[in-house]
């Protein structure tokens, strides 16, 4: 009896992970058939609107005067454009963010400093407090560790001044250090992933599709009308992204214009960042469940994509069902599986879409795809971590927004030195070993037992040792990720950084 329990398990976890990845085939089908059909490109307008640029920051002083810089640098008319630095911080930063405003500020530049007290909200509740005094018809929103190019708004603008049912648009995200070590090649790849493809065929197919928080240009009318920035949940882009939708207002994605961006180097910042986004999706999910199960503005199809595209985390938990219901399965000898041939496919999914995500963008996509094992790994060897982020997102309580640490990264080439005593040793990394060691010891009986499971439990054991151990390095203090001999001895982080360019690397196309 307990065995059949254990297959029952097994079979429900593994039908529903072939769910997610069918999905995954049907958004590279759509990326296929719909990536030409690009939105006419609208005149320059007569008269610009009026945009403010909107930098909400919490304790970024190794990156806020680069933001403000590049923001302070956009070309767009002087007349029109406001720039407000929504500072939460309780460190240092609020001094060199002041200094930097106060610099621009006396050449002419409309920028402003808004510091509150507390986090009340956080970053929805620094957006929401700074909108009425916003003087801008249109709002854009960059996070602390993104690079506008200069011609962003000007690139963006257009869109919104042609379409006036038009209620943001996303641009793409790009990578300052995207090789810089072997967590941020695999995060790259996912990031591609969704924004190469994912948002493409969901926005060129009229699917439901979300603000990303940062790198987007929203309607101030169309915040407003739909209830503006909300703090009940940590994904405070993804709620409003759906609730405009359900209001009827259009959002857009132009994957041509591309906002380069910093990736954590670090594995627990990654899942710490992940944990955030995880548990907001859920939250989203559950706020939203009865207006996109009524679904009286939108079609069952996009009822459904939406429900798969907001509980797309559900994998994680999907995944250690999978796994601890495998050893009972083993022992058992695989005896009252069903047959289920699709399955095979179904696993294609996901690295088909990530795969196919460098194909189109990069010349040199063949050397990138030596990348997707790590990205498995670490996709998998997050499972604990987000599952923790699934359950706490079925509750009520919003939760803290934590945020991702930045560190000024722009190439590989730029090397630095941090302590990483505060990345201290915690139950993801604990239970990321034990999972390791039990996929080990369920791969040891599958060998033996029942063949069929044996590539997927190497991939377990891989995926949480690799978590686990890099987890553990990182914690301990005094250890560095990189340790050069510091060329800068007085600036402890940055020892050389490369000029970044306003253009994309040589080796990539936009398509």
């Amino acid at each position: 009896m307990l065995y059949q329990i254990f297959t029952l398990f097994y079979v429900i976890s593994l039908a529903c992970l072939s769910i997610y990845g069918l999905q995954a085939l049907l958004m590279s089908f759509l990326y296929l058939v719909k990536r030409n059909r690009n939105p006419s490109i609208p005149p320059e307008p007569q008269e610009w609107p009026s945009v403010t640029v909107q930098l909400p920051v919490f304790n970024e002083k190794y990156v806020i005067e680069r933001l403000i810089e590049s923001v302070s640098n956009l070309d767009y008319p002087s007349s029109k454009l406001s720039i407000q630095v929504l500072d939460d911080s309780t460190d240092e930063t609020t001094h060199l963010a002041a200094s930097k405003v106060n610099y621009y500020r006396r050449r002419g530049v409309n920028i402003s400093l808004h510091h509150r007290n507390d986090r009340t909200g956080y970053k929805a509740g620094a957006l929401a407090a700074a909108l009425p005094s916003a003087p801008g018809d249109l709002i854009a929103i960059l996070d602390a560790d993104f690079l506008p190019p200069n011609d962003f708004l000007r690139q963006v603008v257009p869109y919104l001044v042609a379409d006036p049912q038009l209620g943001m648009v996303q641009t793409r995200w790009g990578h300052l250090n995207a090789n810089y070590n072997l967590v941020t090649r695999a995060q790259a790849m996912l990031i591609d992933g969704h924004f190469v493809i994912e948002q493409t065929a969901r926005s060129r197919s009229g699917l439901l599709f979300n603000f990303n928080g940062s790198g987007g240009v929203w309607r101030k009318a169309c915040i407003i009308a739909s209830g503006g920035w909300q703090a009940d949940t940590l994904a405070e882009d993804l709620d409003l992204s759906y609730r405009a939708q359900l209001k009827g207002w259009r959002i857009s994605y132009l994957p041509k214009v591309v906002i380069p961006a910093e990736i954590p180097p670090q594995i627990s910042a990654f899942e710490q960042q992940q944990y955030r986004w995880a548990r907001g999706a859920i939250q989203v999910l559950r706020k939203h469940f009865t207006k996109l199960s009524e679904g009286k503005q939108i079609s069952w199809m996009q009822r459904l994509m939406a429900f798969l595209h907001l509980s797309g985390y559900l994998t994680h938990p999907l995944m250690l069902i999978f796994l601890i219901s495998s050893l009972p399965v083993v022992l058992d000898r695989g005896h009252g599986l069903p047959y289920m041939p699709w399955l095979s496919l179904a696993g294609l999914g996901g690295p088909l879409l990530f795969g196919l995500s460098q194909v189109s963008v990069y010349r040199d996509w063949f050397h990138r795809l030596i990348n997707l094992p790590i990205l498995l790994c670490l996709g998998i060897g997050i499972a604990f971590s987000n599952t923790r982020a699934v359950i706490a997102g079925f509750r009520h309580e919003p939760g803290v927004f934590e945020r991702t640490p930045k560190y000024h990264l722009e190439s590989r080439h730029d090397v630095w030195q941090v302590n990483l005593a505060s990345l201290h040793m915690d139950v993801n990394i604990i239970a990321e070993l034990i999972l390791a060691v039990y996929s080990a010891i369920t791969l040891g009986f599958a060998i033996k037992f029942f063949s069929p499971l044996v590539p997927a439990l190497v991939m377990f054991m891989m995926s949480f040792a690799y978590a686990g151990f890099t987890g553990l390095i990182q914690s301990q203090p005094g250890s560095f990720l990189r340790q050069p001999r510091n060329k800068n001895p007085h600036n402890p982080l940055i020892l050389t950084t490369r000029k970044r360019s306003q253009n994309p690397p040589v080796n990539s196309r936009i398509y």
